[in-house]
């Protein structure tokens, strides 16, 4: 293989594994790739740029996601906006793919904001109703150490806040990928992008509809955080309260069928009701999810006590051949599995922040 070949098949390898989020860092990636293409160590000037590989990265996104890649670059970049205009008093910069629209699968909305006090940036999240985590990460650069801070903002889309003091809202961050000063934008030139890449949207009418959506994950959290509280039978549920039952349960799914949101969704929410009305926790269930999952959700949740009479054959066969009639029949006997197995005392879970924000970003990683 000709070395210009070579740097080439590294830079489509290193793209691939990026693109699959099999790694985050462009360095990794094309050590990987080099290590897997040749056996021999290459010379770094024979390794392809960063620039490159994501020239190779946007080129697998438009080959891949086609029309629809543009349809969440416009809406990335409302989302970015409203942000912005919330922490407008802390100078907010748009910077990243999402300015530049280089965009794939999974990518954030990286912002930067300055403050002084971390502390009155979330105090701003919290009271619009945001939730998000705080990450700490030390990296030495030339010897030199540095403490970033960030903040990880789920929402429909995920933001990834980097916080510096305030005096360096003028300091010209260098990009990892060109070594050029990165580019970045305010909010008025985030609304001039929209207006020249976008004219015919109106932008004050698409934040309102933005605001005016609700987002279903944020109403499978607050319905699910409960039964944190609820306990349950120990003779039938030794394991204890209903969440910790639920997400035993949504990891089997997982193992199962990972490409399966409607199915997943299910074994996280079967038991929702139990918070709402324990008697009836079924239909309260379903009552408190409706318009907010689909109709083959509602069907394996509606059903999934009549798959335990299915498992110990106690189901009335004119039931039963109805249920098999169902395109789904299959699912709600695994998800009955699930279900049972899901009782375990002492077993590590997935946590529930986890559970969602894999089941938000599952359509992106399976189409």
């Amino acid at each position: 293989m000709t070395p210009d070949k070579l740097r080439r098949r590294i830079a489509y390898d290193a793209a691939r594994l990026l693109y699959e989020r099999e790694e985050s860092e462009y360095f990794r990636a094309k050590m990987k790739a080099a290590s897997r293409l040749s056996k021999r160590r290459i010379k770094p000037a024979d390794l392809p740029s960063n620039a490159e590989i994501r020239d190779q990265v946007q080129h697998l996104a438009r080959m891949l996601e086609g029309d629809s890649r543009n349809e969440h670059l416009q809406q990335m970049r409302l989302e970015a906006l409203r942000l912005m205009r919330i922490l407008q008093r802390f100078q907010p910069r748009l910077i990243g793919s999402v300015l530049t629209g280089h965009i794939r699968r999974g990518s954030d909305i990286d912002l930067h904001v300055f403050t002084d006090h971390l502390e009155v940036i979330t105090a701003e999240l919290d009271y619009h109703g945001y939730r998000y985590d705080l990450q700490y990460k030390r990296v030495v650069k030339q010897g030199e150490s540095q403490l970033y801070k960030h903040i990880h903002v789920q929402d429909r889309y995920t933001f990834e806040l980097t916080v510096y003091p305030s005096n360096k809202s003028a300091f010209p961050f260098r990009s990892s990928i060109t070594g050029k000063p990165i580019e970045k934008a305010n909010i008025s030139q985030v609304e001039q992008l929209l207006a020249a890449e976008y004219p015919a949207l109106d932008i004050e009418h698409a934040l309102q509809a933005s605001e005016e959506l609700v987002d279903r994950f944020q109403i499978y959290y607050v319905l699910m955080l409960p039964l944190e509280n609820v306990k349950q039978s120990p003779i039938h549920h030794p394991e204890g309260d209903v969440l910790y039952h639920s997400l035993q349960v949504y990891d089997l799914a997982l193992d199962q069928r990972p490409y399966d949101e409607e199915f997943l969704l299910a074994a996280l929410l079967h038991d929702v009701g139990k918070g709402i009305d324990p008697f009836d926790h079924v239909g309260s269930g379903l009552a408190a999810l409706q318009g907010f999952i689909t109709e083959r959700t509602a069907w394996l949740i509606a059903n999934h006590m009549l798959a335990h009479q299915i498992h110990d054959r106690s189901i009335g066969h004119r039931q039963h051949k109805q249920l098999m009639g169902n395109e789904s029949y299959s699912e709600l006997l695994l998800l009955g599995e699930c279900d049972r197995a899901g009782r375990a005392c002492g077993v590590p879970t997935t946590d529930l922040e986890e559970a969602l924000s894999y089941l938000r970003n599952i359509s992106e990683m399976y189409g």
